[in-house]
């Protein structure tokens, strides 16, 4: 071997060296410890506007308290107006946004990059055609990561298209999943979401939220041993993986309200290992297909 092969082969040796070192130090820099700021206050159906510069008003004050996310409720931007009486699915396009051009989308672009946090927020979304219930995640940069539609859509809110997908999302804590309102209501949601992963699922929502919900969500968290964020316009909740209640707020006054989780409370993962899916195949797959309520 002469001298300018040797020096190569250091060379490269060097590269693959310090690139597997930087791969290591990616892994080792997942956090675990991160604060979450949740979002209250009955928006106004239709007006956009409103409800932005609320939103806007809301983001700057959480913003000075440095939390690492900031969560909406359930389509904060439109005021959930799907359920109102006058709602059809041409006027819910009115209220929708594009998610490149919206200059409401922008905004909450620009407060995450301002404020350095992660944004989930609440919107009705125009996508290839389609009208969906979304919720939009943006990163610290101001960068958007991912878009989830919800899945489960009832008679209150049949103007959208049905979302198509349980998706995480990957972030500095590790796997994020996010889901909205009634898709809480299946256990197959969070288990799904769950199981590809996530730590924490971020749940903006709208409907329900007695204390049959708060039962219903410590079930959930417990069932699957991670931490549930559950942002609605009159209710703060966050479970930890053992089906606690962190936080409980009830009040529809605009305003929010932060909690520094630790996801490493999440030492007991057997819900997860010690599942048989091998058993589960008829969730997918059974014919049981009630008819719909009033029907003969």
């Amino acid at each position: 071997m002469n001298q300018a092969t040797l020096i190569l082969c250091l060379l490269s040796f060097a590269v693959v060296t310090a690139h597997a070192a930087a791969n290591d130090e990616t892994q080792l820099t997942v956090k675990d410890t991160l604060s979450i700021a949740q979002m209250r206050g009955v928006p106004i159906k239709w007006d956009i506007d409103a409800n932005l510069a609320t939103f806007v008003e809301q983001a700057h004050a959480a913003g000075k308290e440095k939390p690492d996310i900031f969560i909406t409720p359930e389509c904060w931007l439109d005021g959930y107006a799907a359920p109102d009486e006058g709602s059809t699915r041409e006027k819910l396009k009115t209220v929708a946004q594009p998610l490149e051009g919206s200059p409401y989308l922008d905004k909450v672009a620009e407060l995450a990059k301002q404020y350095n946090m992660w944004i989930c927020f609440g919107f009705s979304s125009l996508e290839d055609g389609k009208l969906l219930n979304a919720s939009g995640l943006w990163n610290r940069q101001g960068e958007l990561v991912g878009v989830y539609h919800k899945t489960h859509i009832q008679t209150h809110d049949v103007q959208y298209d049905l979302g198509m997908g349980l998706p995480v999302w990957d972030s500095e804590w590790g796997k994020l999943g996010m889901m909205i309102c009634a898709d809480r209501r299946w256990p197959e949601t969070v288990r799904s979401l769950r199981v590809q992963g996530a730590r924490l699922i971020l749940n903006p929502t709208y409907g329900m939220h007695s204390d049959w919900n708060l039962m219903i969500m410590q079930v959930r968290a417990w069932e699957n041993q991670c931490f549930i964020a559950f942002t609605h316009p009159e209710q703060t909740l966050m479970l930890d993986p053992g089906g606690e209640v962190l936080t409980k707020v009830d009040d529809g006054k605009p305003g929010y309200t932060i909690t520094t989780i630790d996801l490493r409370e999440a030492k007991d993962d057997n819900h997860i290992r010690d599942r048989r899916p091998e058993l589960y195949e008829s969730i997918s797959t059974g014919v049981y297909n009630p008819p719909a309520k009033g029907a003969k």
